[in-house]
């Protein structure tokens, strides 16, 4: 049994990388078909690259994700931050069980509800104050920021339950200020916290498909509904050549935060070991 195990371990290791990244391999690899077919192969060709670069509609909605999706991000984290403050650091106050159900419904709910749901409220207002005028950027922020928001206030709440109040009490302790202690104290604690919220809530803005096909108009494209779009339509390797950049980007951002994180790890273990010389 010793001996089988480590060859079982192995083979399910071997199993999940394989079919998490062969369909993106070979996604990558049919971005450089010269067919205008995608299953087809006709030959290596860059061609779909200068078609893509070419294309004004998929750049227009590649930049209204992002646009989207950063805006998103920012007032997510601040939102979900304050949340998460509030369920951990002010205590038992009325109404927290309420709040706190509020904070996590959008994380159980389905999307099609919810992207229901927001349709309908941005008609009724619409009807009654003439606000939104027409749905696009605007509305497409805030449902995102409905339920981004959820996602941080969970990561918040988590990093505030395990992280020790001895140094914001001692500031209270000397005199400093609720303001100045949060400021001070318990948001740079909370920046790793915080910093995964955003990617997170960046990431989801840039992948949501339903919500925003509820909530958006027309001329307001974003890239999922784009390529969904061309799904329906038939897919072209131009499609394949922008998800082959996308993978790249990723991959370096990957690269980056790994060496970054490598080179904390050395710097921390080389104070330890000269503070250990030092004693």
């Amino acid at each position: 049994m010793n001996v089988k195990r480590p060859v079982f371990l192995w083979s399910v290791l071997i199993f999940g990388i394989a079919f998490l990244y062969v369909p993106m391999l070979l996604l990558v690899i049919y971005s450089f078909n010269s067919s205008r077919i995608v299953p087809i192969w006709g030959g290596f060709s860059t061609k779909w690259y200068g078609v893509l670069f070419e294309s004004p509609e998929i750049w227009e909605a590649v930049s209204l994700s992002l646009k989207i999706a950063t805006v998103n991000a920012c007032f997510a984290t601040v939102l979900g931050t304050l949340a998460g403050l509030a369920l951990v650091r002010f205590g038992r106050f009325k109404g927290r069980t309420l709040f706190s159900g509020m904070i996590s419904a959008p994380l159980v709910m389905p999307e099609v509800i919810t992207g229901l749901s927001l349709l309908l409220l941005f008609i009724t207002m619409q009807e009654f104050i003439g606000w939104p005028d027409q749905r696009g950027f605007t509305t497409i922020t805030i449902a995102h920021i409905t339920f981004s928001m959820a996602y941080v206030a969970v990561i918040i709440q988590s990093r505030l339950s395990g992280m020790a109040q001895d140094l914001e009490e001692a500031a209270q302790d000397l005199g400093a200020k609720p303001f100045r202690v949060l400021t001070d104290i318990t948001l740079p604690l909370l920046a790793p916290g915080m910093l995964a919220g955003w990617l997170l809530s960046f990431t989801l803005s840039l992948d949501d498909l339903i919500i925003a096909s509820f909530v958006t108009g027309p001329g307001a494209v974003t890239l999922p509904i784009l390529i969904y779009s061309r799904v329906k339509l038939g897919l072209r390797p131009d499609i394949n050549a922008l998800a082959t950049i996308i993978i790249l980007v990723v991959a370096i951002g990957v690269i980056l935060a790994g060496y970054i994180m490598l080179r904390q790890q050395k710097q921390r273990e080389l104070e330890q070991n000269m503070t250990a010389n030092e004693s």
